[in-house]
């Protein structure tokens, strides 16, 4: 205790701690209520009934806020792909669906494509060591997978031809799709799998 005293009490006398911002330099050692304003206001009695209720308020929310384990129940894991344009228009699926904070999420080109394409076998260890572990600490009884339309990670994998008009890239999607559902059915049995294909706008088509 006495050592801690030692690094958090200073003695003007001794020390003149200086905390400098731009052009606002503040003296720790020679600071006076009568100077400050929290203290200037506490001294006028500026703290009125009111104020003091509503800081206590704030106060006491702040310290009843749920905190969320790292480790706990969550609700599903969601895989994504990398795409800049579509980290917002996710977002607001999962909110639309309640599950803003309580899912994990794994990102990488393709989504599921890139957990089933042969051109990406190096990328698809990472993929399963991260849902496993994801079961392990968040007990997710559920796996997302939402591809999107208009992705070059399909391209990369699959050929331009693959995803050359909507219905070609549709199915190409939903082969991937199944893919997908097969190994995470052998990987892990106990797992539900959804899948969807998010287009530009947004819009998901969810497939079984």
């Amino acid at each position: 205790m006495q050592a801690l005293r030692n690094v958090f009490l200073i003695n003007p006398a001794d020390t003149d701690v200086r905390k400098s911002m731009g052009d606002v330099t503040m003296s720790i050692g020679q600071h006076s209520p009568s100077g400050c304003a929290c203290c200037a206001d506490l001294l006028r009695g500026r703290f009125g009934r009111r104020r003091f209720l509503t800081m206590t308020a704030m106060a006491g929310a702040a310290l009843t806020l749920p905190a969320r384990a790292a480790e706990g129940h969550y609700e599903a894991m969601l895989l994504t792909c990398i795409d800049p344009r579509f980290p917002e228009n996710t977002l607001s699926y999962m909110r639309g669906r309640n599950l803003v904070g309580k899912y994990s999420q794994f990102s990488f080109a393709g989504a599921s494509i890139g957990v089933v394409a042969p051109a990406f076998t190096s990328w698809q260890p990472a993929f399963w060591e991260n849902l496993a572990a994801s079961m392990q600490l968040h007990h997710i009884p559920k796996i997302i997978a939402m591809n999107h339309r208009d992705c070059g990670a399909a391209k990369i994998a699959y050929g331009a031809a693959a995803v050359a008009d909507a219905a070609t890239e549709t199915a190409t999607h939903k082969l991937a799709f199944d893919a997908f559902r097969a190994e995470v059915k052998k990987r892990q049995p106990t797992l539900e799998v959804e899948t969807g294909l998010m287009a530009v706008d947004g819009k998901v088509e969810m497939f079984s």
